[in-house]
């Protein structure tokens, strides 16, 4: 993607939210959108597929406070299409097209990555004033970065606590295999003799002020194929699968996104693989929930347990049980705590297993128990639970 192109996209638009949008309203669009739009869930429509990279894209750029803050500058230095300077001081304005501006500048993550661009307004304004990384009359063709690629992965409950290694599939542009990238069918291609092998080429302007575009005859890429490959159309980059263990940490929540770095699409010409992006989603538990570092469980009890105390074995996640010292007079939806038997955090600690106590109101009695509680409504017939109630809701 050029800076042009980079510029002038509206990723707010293209996520659905508007330009003052939290992070948490960046994320809500940008979830719902990957979901309808993935790969996986719309299999064979190419439409859903390119919908999906510009939603991923989207939100590599407004979900990284820094990069947006760069896309947000840079939009407003040069949304309008006109940079303006004043001569002298005076205030008067020049206005340049796009197109001449950004001519030849790399976007940002290379290749329809998404990575910084504060370097390529720096080439645009060396190769505008004539001062390119190769110092001579245009700016040498540089490494590109690989694409970054997004994919998810659904864990189990206890593989989300414990972590877990699991295979994914990936699709991206790699150097193609049939012609090692040159692009050529023999594998012989020639220098570009327009450009002299630097993918751009400088007009307009005189002295040292000049704007450089990439070569129309070789498309950027500073090689001409005298005979273009068929698989990749003197491209020299083809689609490309492969399927990658992935080590997925420990102690990850619902939704949460791995960055794993030199994982995604390999660069060209030397320029360094892109990243790989992993959003992850847990499956629910039958008997154990989430609170950040910390499980839960709800425990019943008898009513004989809560009100005369005892023992009560609890059980953990992947671990034998552990016994708890209930209280005489324990309340229902009271909350106790057994330490370290909790998620793993990031230090490598444990959280707690958080233990909720639900009294346990049984829906048949034998003879002897309907006695016995009969016995215990006479003995407690004096004592009335909800006169505090009746007194406050008169005094409120």
């Amino acid at each position: 993607m050029s800076t042009k192109d980079f510029v002038e996209k509206d990723y707010y638009k293209v996520l659905g939210v508007p330009k003052d949008a939290t992070e948490a309203e960046i994320k809500k669009a940008y979830r719902k959108l990957a979901r309808e739009n993935h790969p996986d869930a719309n299999k064979g429509d190419a439409s859903a597929e390119a919908r999906f990279k510009e939603i991923s894209e989207a939100n590599d750029i407004l979900g990284d406070p820094k990069k947006r803050k760069e896309y947000d500058d840079a939009r407003a230095l040069f949304g309008n299409g006109g940079f303006r300077a004043g001569p002298g001081g005076a205030g008067g304005t020049f206005n340049f097209d796009l197109g001449d501006l950004f001519g030849g500048a790399q976007g940002p993550g290379g290749a329809g990555g998404a990575g910084g661009f504060g370097g390529g307004l720096g080439d645009v304004f060396g190769g505008l004033f004539n001062r390119g990384a190769g110092g001579g009359p245009g700016t040498r063709t540089q490494p590109r970065r690989g694409q970054d690629i997004e994919s998810e992965v659904t864990l189990s409950f206890t593989e989300a606590i414990e972590g877990a290694t699991v295979p994914l599939r990936m699709s991206s542009q790699a150097p193609c295999k049939a012609c090692s990238g040159t692009g050529d069918k023999n594998g012989t291609p020639r220098v570009c003799p327009t450009c002299v092998g630097t993918g751009q080429v400088s007009r307009g302007g005189s002295g040292s002020f000049s704007l450089t575009d990439p070569c129309v005859d070789c498309k950027g890429r500073g090689l001409i194929a005298e005979t273009p490959c068929e698989v990749c159309k003197g491209s020299g980059r083809a689609k490309s699968s492969r399927t990658m263990q992935v080590r997925i940490p420990a102690g990850v929540s619902d939704s949460q996104r791995i960055r794993l770095r030199g994982k995604g699409a390999p660069g060209e010409r030397g320029g360094q693989a892109g990243d790989l992006y992993v959003v992850v989603h847990v499956d629910t538990h039958p008997v154990f929930g989430r609170r950040d570092d910390n499980l839960t469980v709800t425990v019943p009890v008898t009513f004989a347990e809560a009100a005369l105390g005892g023992e009560v074995k609890v059980p953990t996640l992947g671990g034998p049980p552990v016994t708890l010292k209930l209280p005489a007079g324990t309340p229902n939806g009271r909350t106790m705590r057994a330490r370290g038997k909790g998620a793993v955090r990031k230090d490598g600690t444990r959280g707690d297993l958080l233990v909720t106590v639900e009294v346990a109101v049984p829906t048949e009695l034998d003879d002897k128990a309907r006695e016995a509680l009969e016995t215990y409504r006479e003995a407690t017939a004096g004592e009335d639970p909800r006169a505090e109630l009746f007194q406050a809701a008169k005094g409120a």
